[in-house]
């Protein structure tokens, strides 16, 4: 879990309009969003009831589309 230390920005009526973050903070957010992506796709293929297909046999009809 991420620790975050965000600093607002505000506008001049001091409401927040945006959020500062350190950059190591923000590379981890995206490696962690890039990783809850891969699982919704997961689980979203194991509902699907689809018929499973080789990992060779994917990647050659996506290259092919």
């Amino acid at each position: 879990m991420i620790k975050l230390k965000e600093r607002f920005v505000t506008d001049e009526k001091g409401d927040r309009i945006g959020v500062l973050l350190d950059i190591k903070e923000y590379f981890k957010l995206l490696e962690e969003l890039e990783e809850l992506e891969s699982i919704y796709a997961y689980d979203a293929v194991k509902v699907s009831n689809d018929e499973a297909i080789p990992f060779e046999q994917a990647i050659s009809e996506i290259e092919h589309k």
